[in-house]
């Protein structure tokens, strides 16, 4: 299926407690709630208003990094660093703090085609690995793209391995999660966007296929890419004009070269 184209937030930390529900080690505490941990990851979530937090958990330390100060009567528990790394995925990077906290409020795909028309938008088809999807809305965030879109059953959950690679742009890239995604294609085509996928395969750059107008970039999982049924979705197929001397790039690589190329272009 094809067209033709045509400042920094309070440094005040808020918090709204509420009471903790238990699990350890996997970042979901349960259902309806996540952990997160490292400082980027918890800081943002502690500035954002959206966030309902439940309880931090955190060294002497942890908290003096922290880059303002906590409310009055916020429930922190202190701890040592290895009492922290036993609430945590093996191994995991905590730096001194574990939140608790609710998950974030779904986004519609409405609200988002709302939004600056100027902004792309970033589809993912079956990149799983939480790694790279928290990589990606950190790409997201840093080149200002108006949302990540991702299919329920095809996308790792919210989790605090996923909120430490985003490294806090998890509370401020809105992220959609949708049910059909060639649908929400068909949806976002119907509101004027140009769908461009990436596919190491095609024949025209990236920088040939951009348009003028507002864009979604489409990106597959690493090895297999896109499914048939999506990129027969996408308007133009573009590749990364990479050397012959590498096959590929890591996805959240790739969704951060086309960023870049997206808010550059002239």
């Amino acid at each position: 299926m094809t067209r033709r184209p045509e400042d920094k937030p309070s440094r005040a930390l808020r918090g709204r407690a509420g009471r903790m529900k238990g699990g350890r080690g996997s970042g979901r505490a349960s259902t309806g709630a996540v952990r997160l941990w490292g400082r980027h990851a918890v800081e943002a979530a502690l500035l954002n208003p959206e966030r309902n937090h439940r309880k931090l958990w955190a060294t002497q330390e942890g908290v003096a990094s922290l880059d303002g100060d906590l409310p009055a009567n916020f429930p922190v528990e202190y701890a040592s660093a290895a009492d922290l790394g036993r609430l945590v995925a093996r191994d995991a990077p905590h730096q001194g703090l574990v939140l608790d906290c609710d998950a974030l409020e779904d986004v519609s795909l409405e609200e988002v085609m709302d939004a600056d028309p100027a902004r792309p938008i970033v589809v993912l088809d079956s990149v799983t690995d939480p790694h790279n999807v928290g990589a990606i809305m950190r790409s997201a965030a840093a080149f200002g793209a108006a949302a990540v879109v991702t299919q329920d059953r095809h996308a790792p959950p919210e989790s605090g391995t996923l909120a430490k690679s985003a490294s806090g742009a998890l509370e401020s890239v809105p992220w959609v999660r949708v049910v059909n995604l060639a649908r929400a294609l068909e949806e976002l085509a119907e509101a004027g966007y140009w769908r461009i996928g990436l596919a190491g395969h095609a024949k025209s750059t990236l920088a040939e296929a951009l348009p003028t107008g507002p864009v979604v970039l489409v990106l597959g999982a690493e090895g297999e890419g896109m499914r048939h049924n999506i990129t027969q979705h996408c308007d133009a197929v573009a590749r990364l004009p990479i050397s012959s001397a590498i096959e590929s790039l890591n996805v959240s690589n790739a969704a951060a070269i086309a960023l870049y190329a997206i808010a550059t272009r002239n």
